[in-house]
């Protein structure tokens, strides 16, 4: 069943959709794992844990290469941290990339976007080659990736959806955000952009809506297409 807020989306209007990729057009991957050996190797490396409370997993790392950077005597070199650290993610990135594939019906539903005139891209935090790993012709079904290492500033970060906004040659007060995640719909609405949150990934239907969402709906699969 869909779950929505608002009347029917009006398409005229919407010249692109940026779609988040984990739990919006493949599966989850296990943030909370992820997250817990970061911080374990974190800990090992003398980090104390107000530094990086309360941070995403690649923020985890930034905050706490700059507290080694900021020590007389670390007990690791910032380098040799920050590097092991990004080696633990894109590791368990990858693994967990090499079982997973792309919801069924993903591939049709992008194709019908194109064929529509809509204009696409992805936006993810996952690595590049994580996301090829899970979806090796995506660059055949979308106009733009722009994942981990392609840009400077990560959502929540605007400049992230900003970086795709303008591969795309597409202003924001035109464009559709789609994902899971309330940090989807917190950055779009920042930029102005028409927000739909999907149950597919690792938020509920109140969560996504506080965050903004102007409709919700089970899957990216249930967008009415043009």
């Amino acid at each position: 069943m869909i779950r929505e807020l608002n009347a029917v989306m009006d398409w005229t209007q919407i010249d692109a959709v940026l779609f988040d990729f984990d739990g919006t057009l493949a599966p989850n991957l296990d943030l909370p794992g992820m997250r817990k050996a970061v911080v374990a190797f974190t800990l090992e490396c003398g980090v104390p844990p107000a530094v990086f409370d309360g941070q995403y997993i690649v923020e985890i790392i930034d905050v706490s290469t700059a507290w080694l950077r900021e020590q007389s005597v670390p007990s690791v070199p910032a380098a040799e941290y920050s590097a092991r650290a990004h080696g633990i993610v894109a590791g368990l990135e990858l693994d967990a990339a090499s079982r997973t594939r792309p919801f069924e019906g993903v591939r049709s539903l992008l194709l019908r976007l194109a064929d529509s005139g809509v204009r696409t891209g992805v936006v993810t935090r996952n690595c590049r080659q994580a996301v090829l790993e899970t979806f090796p012709d995506i660059l055949e079904h979308v106009d733009a990736v722009h994942a981990r290492g392609d840009v400077d500033y990560l959502k929540p970060d605007p400049r992230h959806l900003q970086a795709a906004l303008s591969a795309l040659g597409c202003d924001s007060a035109r464009a559709m955000m789609v994902g899971d995640g309330a940090l989807d719909m917190e950055v779009g609405k920042v930029l102005g952009m028409y927000c739909v949150g999907v149950l597919s990934g690792s938020s509920d239907k109140d969560r996504l809506t506080a965050a903004g969402a102007d409709r919700v709906l089970d899957s990216c699969l249930d967008l009415d297409l043009p």
